[in-house]
């Protein structure tokens, strides 16, 4: 691995520096960035407002073609962007999926007229997206899903309902994968569409999180009309087109929020533990320095990534154990945070609490970060058949046409 910038990626690490100073807050000591789960009118103005910003300077969508507002940079210059930005504060949750997930999808299926259209509102932050693919009752497996679309004249009939939606109630349009035949193996029986979150038969219900925050959503599709022309990729090869996405959500959804071990530094120093700040208590520097060596273990990781981009190679397996790493660890420091406060822990008021209640919100918020981009299970499978070559897992519907898989009974 080579950690050195080259003279080009010193010149834009600086650029980047540079415009973050002049227009975002330092980290250190600040509240926790603005995200999703916390999106009232305000909030989503300012993310907008942000998004626009970055884009005027160059540095949103960095290797995105020029005529939709990128540099067409090389993916290392994304990467250094992205550490530079770790150190501020700025508003953010509203476009990860549309920008990580669904335009780089569009990208790579949508026609040239419909890229000239919806690309560089999205990169501007005029236009949300989201990703429609979890459902009731297909768990982690993506490919058992059950809404379904019927050809009707020149368009399809969509009905159904997905869940875990991030954002959709703030979105403009979706990308959804549906299943066009039920009479193949669950994997081929799939068709992929993006569509207009404003469609007649489109229900948007919000669901509560113990967290306070709203910003998953069940969305229930009756009888909704998409055009043919919003196909992405061919009828039946909507799994092919899933896994652009897929691959992209593993990069996106890597970074675990705060509080990190950082955070849990400055905390350990400012409460108490039998009378003196809780650094000084050696059990709790053992475990702060766990998490710090795993911090680094996977600073390391990304490293591997960050050296493959430079080389103009695609990177491996290493999102996959970074994001699976990265979750557990941000749910057990918030956990040991929450200890160190005691009784405090019990408050949720971010102007009270300690640490800007951080430590609370990461507690409620992380077991959902074990799910997202693919379950501990879903990574651990990954990690194992394809980095360690071990035999797969044995599979009861393989080749069985999708409406003769065996079902539980009720």
């Amino acid at each position: 691995m080579d950690f050195n910038d080259t003279p080009e990626e010193a010149a834009f690490r600086a650029e980047a520096r540079a415009f973050l100073a002049a227009n975002a807050e330092p980290k250190a000591g600040s509240r926790p960035a603005l995200r999703l789960g916390g999106m009232d009118a305000e909030a989503v103005r300012r993310c907008k407002e942000w998004q626009a910003k970055k884009a005027d300077a160059g540095m949103a969508g960095l290797t995105w073609p020029k005529k939709f507002g990128g540099r067409e940079a090389s993916p290392i210059l994304q990467v250094i962007y992205n550490q530079e930005e770790e150190d501020f504060t700025v508003p953010r949750g509203l476009f990860e999926i549309g920008l990580g997930m669904c335009i780089p999808t569009m990208m790579a299926y949508a026609k040239p007229e419909q890229l000239d259209r919806y690309v560089k509102p999205a990169l501007r932050g005029e236009e949300v997206w989201c990703q429609l693919f979890s459902e009731p009752a297909g768990g982690s497996d993506l490919a058992a899903l059950r809404t379904r679309a019927e050809r009707d004249g020149d368009g399809w009939i969509v009905n159904g309902q997905k869940i875990w939606t991030s954002g959709a109630h703030l979105s403009d349009f979706g990308i959804i994968v549906v299943r066009t035949d039920p009479n193949v193996p669950k994997h081929e029986g799939l068709t992929f569409f993006f569509l207009d979150m404003k469609s007649p038969g489109i229900e948007i219900r919000p669901i509560h999180q113990m967290s306070g925050a709203r910003h998953f959503n069940e969305v229930f599709f009756t009888d909704v009309r998409v055009p043919d022309t919003q196909r992405l990729g061919g009828v039946g090869q909507g799994w092919k087109v899933s896994l652009t996405t897929l691959m992209n959500e593993r990069l996106a959804v890597g970074e675990t929020p705060r509080p990190d071990v950082d955070d849990l530094l400055a905390l350990s120093r400012s409460v108490t533990l039998d009378g003196e700040p809780a650094i000084r208590d050696s059990a709790v520097r053992e475990r702060i320095a766990e998490w710090y060596a795993r911090s680094q273990g996977l600073k390391f990781t990304r490293f591997r990534t960050m050296t493959a981009l430079s080389r103009g190679e695609t990177p491996g397996p290493e999102n996959s154990i970074a994001k699976l790493v990265n979750a557990s660890k941000q749910q057990d420091i918030a956990s040991f945070g929450l200890d160190l406060m005691g009784q405090g822990g019990l408050l949720i008021d971010d102007d009270l609490a300690e640490a800007y209640a951080m430590f609370q919100s990461g507690l409620l918020s992380s077991p959902s970060l074990r799910i997202a981009g693919g379950s501990d299970e879903i990574l651990r499978n990954i990690i194992a058949e394809r980095v360690l070559g071990l035999p797969p897992d044995i599979r009861a519907d393989k080749g069985i046409p999708f409406n003769r898989v065996p079902t539980g009974t009720r």
